[in-house]
């Protein structure tokens, strides 16, 4: 909401006319039916009944952004869409745990779900690039809140345990919000590199956003009301703000031409490569909320690992708003190189932290490894849309967020195994190698494909 406050275009006060100097001497004579005639004025001339143009703040791109006709509207919808991914799975692992007694269940239903999104989602969105948003949305959003309701009502009744799968498996055909309002954003300023920087970089944040407060949102409602409060409250705003979406038709981009959407992103020169960092790095997020948790758990503060979580998540948010203020410089490729050789350089942070058995250090240091994600997160998805058509702009960033979903499910599977046989403080060095090994493929991967980087 701040954003969206500081984003009003600022009207000048109005400037009264300076009243004309009276000259010494005689006065010219003027004819009756003929107006006196008066200075040529320095200000820009206006049309009469149209307001005077205003120059936007030069020091405020989000400023300029949301001074687009209809940006401000899809945005705000999109956040309440988005709100419920972070709030789904912790709310299916509290219900499912709180009512049957065991974490295992409600682990494998929520690797379940996220390995099916993994499968549908890129389908999902190649649907909603050929057929348009507002068609393919609505329905696909519709059968993810039913399934959302199906497992509710079965864990309420305490239904066989292998109807949770079925039911949690059906929340798939969930469409990527965040990849839609960037196709928006993309077409809207189709000719404005730099202000497609600034949106970007704001979606990014407004990702991390959500996934902060998701999580806290979910525990709230699970804990303080009913189990079920949090996956009821969570199809509920995911329902609401997909149908908010959509229904802003003006800024919708146009349905791509069959020719151009029949052949997968996949295929594409340079993204195949692109997807393998995305996947490096989702390993770093999966294994650092996994060993954060396990060493939170192990010096007796379990209850703060959430918060801890919720600094790193804090520190990428404010470096992506803070990403999105400067001006870009150098190619798209060198910078997103730049930006992934930090991330690299700052996760060790957490496991230099560990070792000084201090909580509140390693917090600082996770504050301090977030700032880097962000910015990666943002150059990396606009490595993305220039390497995607158009026509398949849902679709490629789709395959993006399967990639991070993947790596977070290998992240937090090994983060799983080495808190288990590792010292917790040793375990930080899961999402340190996660991120040298993102580095490793990126420098081997994007000098060859600096023609397709734009600056």
């Amino acid at each position: 909401m701040i954003l969206f406050l500081a984003a009003r275009p600022v009207t000048p006060p109005p400037v009264r006319p300076t009243p004309p100097r009276r000259r010494r001497g005689r006065r010219a004579p003027t004819r009756p039916d003929r107006p006196a005639p008066t200075r040529p004025s320095s200000r820009t001339p206006t049309r009469p009944g149209r307001p005077a143009p205003t120059q936007p703040s030069p020091g405020s791109p989000y400023t300029r952004l949301f001074a687009v006709p209809g940006t401000r509207a899809f945005t705000a919808a999109g956040l309440l869409a988005r709100l419920p991914m972070g709030m789904l799975g912790v709310s299916a692992v509290l219900m499912i745990a709180g009512s049957r007694g065991s974490y295992a269940l409600a682990g494998a239903v929520a690797a379940t779900g996220l390995a099916a999104t993994a499968l549908a989602g890129p389908w999902t969105a190649r649907l909603i690039d050929r057929h348009g948003q507002s068609r393919i949305a609505v329905p696909a959003t519709a059968l993810a809140a039913l399934g959302s309701l199906a497992l509710l009502l079965c864990v309420h009744y305490d239904a066989p345990a292998w109807t949770l799968f079925v039911s949690y498996a059906a929340t798939a055909t969930t469409p990527n919000t965040g990849g839609m309002a960037r196709a928006r954003w993309a077409h809207l300023l189709r000719d404005d590199p730099a202000a497609r920087h600034t949106a970007n970089s704001f979606e990014q944040a407004a990702d991390e956003l959500c996934f902060m407060l998701g999580p806290v949102l979910a525990t709230l409602l699970c804990t303080a009301l009913f189990p079920e409060a949090g996956t009821a409250v969570a199809a509920a705003l995911l329902l609401d703000g997909v149908l908010l979406f959509t229904a802003q038709r003006r800024t919708e981009p146009p349905v791509a031409p069959r020719d151009t959407a029949s052949r997968s992103p996949l295929r594409l020169p340079g993204l195949p490569p692109l997807l393998l960092t995305f996947l490096a790095t989702g390993a770093i997020f999966g294994s650092l909320e996994v060993v954060t948790i396990a060493y939170a758990d192990h010096h007796g503060a379990r209850s703060v690992a959430g918060g801890i979580l919720a600094l790193q998540a804090a520190g990428s948010c404010a470096a992506g708003l803070v990403h999105g203020l400067i001006r870009p410089a150098g190619t798209l490729a060198g910078r997103f190189r730049g930006r992934v050789a930090a991330m690299a350089a700052l996760m060790p942070l957490p496991l230099l932290a560990a070792t000084t058995d201090s909580l509140v250090v390693l917090a600082a240091a996770l504050l301090l490894a977030g700032l880097a994600t962000a910015p990666t997160m943002i150059t990396g998805m606009g490595l993305v849309q220039s390497r995607t058509p158009p026509g398949q702009l849902n679709e490629g960033m789709t395959l993006a967020v399967t990639a991070l979903l993947s790596g977070i499910a290998a992240g937090s599977a090994t983060g799983g195994w080495a808190v288990d046989h590792l010292p917790a403080a040793t375990a930080y060095a899961i999402p340190a190698t996660a991120a040298a090994l993102a580095l490793l493929i990126t420098l081997l991967t994007t000098h060859h494909h600096r023609a397709h980087s734009a600056p």
